[in-house]
């Protein structure tokens, strides 16, 4: 298994903004051991917000004032972004234990930070449209006049998702020094199981309100 275990003098001159798009490892273990939980939050707050402005595309808020979701999104998003880290933090940490990896709660907490990099791509996209179109970006059924910005916008977002899920799975790797097919489960079996609870509980809802439309 290869990994990055080089002299702090090379790791210096890293930039996490651009080497985790093509060197996820390298760039996790600069983070484990040059940089501090505070850089970590910093990284995870801006690309959360480009992350959450993106949400705002729904009519269901589309009577809110596009710049006050806006404005709410800067204040509220990084910290859901931090419980949000913490959490798959604590599941790849736990899960990561059971294929003996040797990271820490930290290690992973900081390396995770930098799958939130992609999404910081998303605020120029998400800043342009709200200064050309603000009354469109909360209302998809409003945007015919406009069409290319949502198709650009959800692929961009796709795409992001994708490198995000591609940066998760090295930074697991190298946080707890084990094979990429053992970081992949890691990832990959929590999301089953969650996808699993989240499907009983909406058939269980559905059924639910099928039968209390009955009585």
């Amino acid at each position: 298994m290869e990994n990055y275990n080089d002299t702090p003098q090379a790791r210096t001159k890293l930039n996490p903004f651009l080497s985790a798009w093509i060197h996820p490892k390298q760039t996790a273990r600069y983070m484990i051991d040059e940089k501090s939980i505070g850089f970590a939050i910093l990284i995870m707050s801006i690309g959360y917000i480009g992350s959450t402005l993106s949400g705002l595309i729904d009519p269901e808020v589309s009577d809110f004032s596009p710049w006050l979701m806006a404005l709410l999104c800067v204040i509220f998003a990084p910290i859901a972004g931090i419980i949000g880290t913490c959490l798959s933090t604590l599941i790849f940490w736990l899960l990561g234990k059971l294929f003996k990896g040797t990271g820490t709660f930290s290690d992973l907490f900081k390396g995770l930070s930098l799958t939130a990099i992609p999404y910081i791509v998303l605020i120029p996209l998400d800043l342009f449209w709200l200064i050309t179109s603000s009354e469109t970006l909360m209302n998809t059924s409003s945007t015919e006049t406009i069409p290319w910005l949502l198709l650009i916008t959800g692929f961009v977002s796709f795409v992001l998702a994708i490198w995000s899920l591609v940066i998760t799975v090295g930074v697991v790797a190298e946080a707890h020094q084990f094979e990429i097919w053992k970081a992949i489960l890691t990832v990959i079996i929590p999301t089953i199981i969650l996808f699993i609870i989240f499907f009983v509980f909406f058939i269980i809802l559905i059924f639910g309100i099928i039968g209390f439309n009955m009585m």
